[in-house]
Parts: structure tokens; C-alpha cells; sequence
């Protein structure tokens, strides 16, 4: 039997390494360091650490910012941060390579964020997010070439 990795609470976790699109590197590889997972942060605090991320070229890091942040979120947000956490993983399997994962995952995103266009909460860019997660999506599907340029989550 394969031993596997558990949080305290007995559900299964990867402790690989990993690169700065969350690829699993062997394990005693130097991976990227990754966001802790299971981190309450204020939203304005979330979406500044996932930018920080984005910018540096570490969408799946972001992903995992973004996610813990849907987790956390009070009930009428969830469906947004749920988007973001998909765009940020749409664009990592942009970056990888992986043109209907991207595809999938960016449209999914837009279809979470786009409710909260007439009133987006935390100052979110949700109609600049589905404007970029839909041209990037429809590039992926047509095998254009993909502009990986990380968008804005917030509007200045």
C-alpha cells in the first residue's frame, strides 16, 4: 500500500514540491514556496497576496489564496471567489500548455464572477476579469497564441 501524505485531520494532502505552476516535482526537489493552505485573510488582504502571485508568474499559487478565501467567505460571495479561484487555475492550465483545461476553467470563472457585475464587492474588476477570462478562453480554444499577462483583480 502507498502511503499518503494527511493533514491532522486525515484528508489527503500533497507535500511535493512543486514549480511555479504547481506542477508535483520529485520530492527531493526545490519547488516554489506555496501559500499555506487553510489561511482566513481579510478579502482586500486575499486578493492582494493573490496579485502579488499572478504578477509573479504563479497562477496556481494565486489559485490556492483565492480558494481558501472561497472557503472562508461569507455565503453571498462564494460564487465570486469561487471564480476568481477558477480564472487563476484557468490560467495555469494556459500556461501549461493545456488549451481545453484552459478553456473550461476560465469559462467556468467568468460564469461565477459575472453575477456580482453591477455591484462588485471589495472593488473586484469583475467586468475587466470576464472581458480578459473570455478572450483568453477563446484563444485557448482556437489554438491562437495565449497572452499569459496576469489581469488586474482589482480596479484602481
Amino acid at each position: 500500500m502507498v502511503s499518503r501524505d494527511r493533514d491532522d485531520e486525515g484528508r489527503a494532502r500533497n507535500s511535493r514540491p512543486r514549480d511555479a505552476l504547481g506542477r508535483p516535482l520529485p520530492h527531493d526537489a526545490v519547488g516554489e514556496p506555496r501559500a499555506p493552505e487553510g489561511i482566513v485573510r481579510e478579502p482586500l488582504v486575499a486578493l492582494a497576496e493573490a496579485q502579488a502571485l499572478l504578477d509573479a508568474g504563479r497562477p496556481f499559487h494565486a489559485h490556492e489564496v483565492l480558494e481558501d478565501a472561497w472557503k472562508s467567505s461569507v455565503p453571498e460571495e462564494r460564487q465570486l471567489w469561487r471564480g476568481l479561484a477558477q480564472l487563476a487555475v484557468g490560467l495555469t492550465h494556459a500556461a501549461r500548455g493545456n488549451a481545453r483545461g484552459a478553456t473550461t476553467l476560465l469559462e467556468r470563472g467568468v460564469g461565477n464572477v459575472i453575477p456580482y457585475a453591477d455591484a462588485p464587492p471589495h472593488g473586484v474588476d469583475v467586468r475587466g476579469l470576464a472581458a480578459w477570462g473570455r478572450a483568453l478562453a477563446a484563444d485557448a480554444a482556437a489554438g491562437r497564441a495565449l497572452d499569459l499577462t496576469a489581469p488586474a483583480l482589482r480596479r484602481d
